[in-house]
């Protein structure tokens, strides 16, 4: 034998003895299982402070100006969630309000309103206030970025905001912005500012609550086969009829801990669907009722998004509820025009969410 044979036997038998010491493969990861840390079909929220991930039901709509809506099925991050309130305004613009009752977020000339957010400040020009809207996420060298805008159909001109005193103030190619809470008068998309304070913080997810019960002793942690193809099949061609899934975790995190699959009926007998769905799906399981079915928020999601062409109506989103309850629509302000444009929609399956608030 060669040195070089030598050499090589060593290392085969190195190898081999590493390999032998290995300990062996962990336990599949649930939550990987589940979806927690991957995508799902179309879109799952990250939901940071709830044990809850949406793996199907939610569709989303996001139309930047001067694009074209995403299509539906298109994997999509969430919108983020509007700037909190203060108290002085009605409890239906911190997130409360509830599809058909929209007229209390109806803002007219004259009225009393608050907006949290961006203002841009550009040379010789009045300042402007800007919502959340969807931008994408561009990496610029350092002193390269471009000089902050607002879109047309967003912009909302300021009278007697003070750029000097917004939070994080930066000037970016000449253009000053930062962030505040205003307080005003609205007038033909104007604001005139009666009181400045710091921008609120955006609004946390409100996770709703898992609407079966926990079986006698609880959920048990037990597998589920929420990933498998047959079981996608089965909701895609029931989309008509049923929700979801969502997945809940209703005692935390954690491989040994319980996953529950939530899925919700909004037309014909619950009862048989889950009849049918355990023919495909093993684990634990919520079938509830729903407002809404997948091909109910498809086409109320299709419908807002043929909206979002129109810059003076200010339709930034639109995204489908978790609980099947309403298709949420996210524009600049709701105006009687606007409210127009939505009703052949169906105002009473829609939940409308501004940026301009009515203070009462």
């Amino acid at each position: 034998m060669n040195p070089i044979d030598e050499v090589d036997d060593l290392l085969t038998r190195a190898g081999a003895q590493w390999r032998a010491d290995q300990p062996s493969a962990p336990e599949p990861d649930l939550d990987r299982i589940t979806g927690a840390n991957r995508r799902p079909r179309r879109w799952a929220p990250a939901l940071a402070a709830a044990s809850v991930v949406v793996v199907a039901a939610v569709t989303v709509s996001v139309l930047p100006r001067g694009g074209t809506a995403a299509p539906q099925g298109a994997q999509s991050a969430p919108p983020s969630a509007p700037a909190a309130t203060p108290e002085a305004v009605d409890s239906v613009a911190k997130g409360n309000q509830q599809p058909g009752s929209n007229d209390d977020l109806l803002v007219r000339d004259g009225a009393k309103v608050r907006v949290s957010g961006q203002v841009i400040a550009a040379p010789n020009v009045a300042p402007v206030f800007c919502p959340s809207r969807p931008i994408p996420t561009i990496g610029y060298p350092p002193g390269k970025a471009p000089a902050p805008t607002c879109p047309d159909g967003l912009k909302v001109t300021l009278k007697g905001v003070d750029v000097s005193l917004l939070t994080d103030l930066e000037t970016i190619q000449g253009v000053r912005t930062g962030r505040a809470t205003l307080t005003g008068i609205w007038t033909n998309r104007t604001i005139t500012v009666q009181q400045q304070a710091a921008p609120t913080p955006e609004r946390d997810f409100v996770t709703p609550p898992l609407p079966c019960p926990p079986p006698k002793g609880g959920w048990p942690a037990k597998p589920s086969n929420i990933e498998d193809p047959k079981v996608a099949q089965f909701l895609d061609q029931h989309r008509d009829q049923a929700f979801g899934p969502a997945i809940y975790r209703p005692d935390g995190e954690g491989r040994t801990k319980p996953v529950v699959v939530f899925v919700g009926v909004a037309h014909g007998d619950r009862a048989a669907f889950r009849r049918a769905f355990e023919e495909v799906y093993d684990g634990n399981l919520c079938v509830a009722p729903v407002r809404l079915s997948q091909g109910d928020a498809d086409q109320l999601s299709g419908k807002v998004a043929g909206l979002m062409n129109r810059d003076a109506l200010g339709i930034t989103t639109s995204y489908t509820q978790m609980d099947g309850s309403s298709e949420n629509v996210r524009l600049l302000v709701y105006t009687d025009a606007v409210k127009a444009a939505l009703a052949p929609i169906g105002l009473d399956k829609l939940r409308i969410e501004p940026a301009v608030v009515p203070v009462r």
